[in-house]
């Protein structure tokens, strides 16, 4: 919770644990895949045909840059390291795992990918789903492309258990979302959030999309408004209390 109150730069190199994991698989996962997978096996505690959606906006891009590297000098690729590279690997790691066969999906969408996780995990509710899993993740980039971030890049993961709000929900979170038109663009910093207290602005300050709903979260704020693109994303806490 002091992190949420006043939110800081999360550093640290001590990779997750994943105890649940068998040791084979587990170190196979990288750096970003051991935090998404801890939370995950967290959030679920033995669950099993819980469909799952993990959300990164970098995935296995620190393994993707070695892989290109070794490429680049005429080494020869690591097979087991070039299966892992791919967007969905912490994901299809954590359902061979678990020998559960419900559905995962791995998602990446700039800086709108939490709201377009979420999105995900309601169409799979719609489908029929009693929860689903939805994991949010990232890691530093590679030093390589330390030049064109653009907002505080840091190892963070979370994890929601998403349900169809009933009678029996204490807790609701709503999510909305419209274009804006040409007046309120001109307004509107690109890319930039509000959230009442403690709010940063776009660019270097501004916290990664993940965090930002976390703490929005865990401040128990009434509103978060998100602009990316040109689009303006709405988080409202429906039921509970707020601050």
């Amino acid at each position: 919770m002091a992190w949420a109150e006043q939110p800081y730069v999360i550093e640290g190199e001590r990779e997750a644990a994943v105890a649940a994991m068998p040791a084979m698989l587990r170190r196979r996962a990288g750096f970003a895949g051991k935090m998404a997978l801890e939370t995950a096996y967290r959030c679920l505690d033995g669950r099993v045909g819980v469909p799952t959606v993990f959300c990164s906006r970098h995935g296995e891009c620190m393994r993707s840059v070695e892989l290109l590297a070794d490429l680049a000098d005429g080494q020869p690729l690591s097979p087991a390291s070039f299966s892992l590279s791919v967007h969905n690997a912490a994901a299809g790691l954590f359902s061979i795992a678990r020998q559960d066969q419900a559905s995962h999906a791995a998602l990446a969408a700039g800086h709108a990918g939490v709201e377009h996780a979420v999105i995900e995990a309601c169409g799979l509710l719609a489908d029929g789903a009693s929860e689903v899993l939805l994991v949010v993740y990232d890691g530093v980039l590679p030093a390589l492309f330390h030049e064109f971030q653009d907002c505080r890049e840091q190892p963070f993961a979370w994890a929601w258990l998403v349900q169809a709000v009933s009678a029996e929900s204490s807790d609701v979170i709503g999510l909305s979302w419209g274009s804006l038109d040409e007046d309120d663009a001109n307004v509107m910093k690109p890319e930039s959030s509000t959230a009442g207290a403690g709010s940063e602005d776009a660019g270097d300050a501004r916290q990664p999309a993940g965090l930002e709903l976390l703490a929005f979260y865990l401040r128990r704020q009434a509103e978060l408004l998100r602009t990316v693109d040109k689009q303006r994303w709405r988080w409202q806490r429906l039921r509970g209390q707020h601050a």
